[in-house]
């Protein structure tokens, strides 16, 4: 690679980055960062429902396993 290509790359990264910092100050730029917080606060609420109902679930078919396992080996003779 040759230096001007990476000196290329360089400046235009930082360019880059300087436009998404305007963007990110401005006052759209504060609505989507707003936005996009908002929306990762209901997925992770979402997220922690279903992680607790699946684990509701596994305890109830667990618990109900152990039950009719011990009620079977009530009924089991050698």
């Amino acid at each position: 690679m040759s230096n001007s290509k990476f000196f290329a790359g360089v400046i235009l990264g930082a360019a880059a980055g300087v436009a998404l910092a305007m963007f990110a100050q401005s006052e759209k730029g504060q609505q989507v960062i707003a936005d996009i917080k908002s929306a990762a606060d209901k997925a992770g609420e979402n997220l922690k429902n279903k992680y607790n109902d699946l684990k509701d679930q596994v305890t109830k078919t667990g618990k109900q396993f152990v039950k009719d396992v011990s009620d079977e080996s009530k009924n089991y003779t050698a």
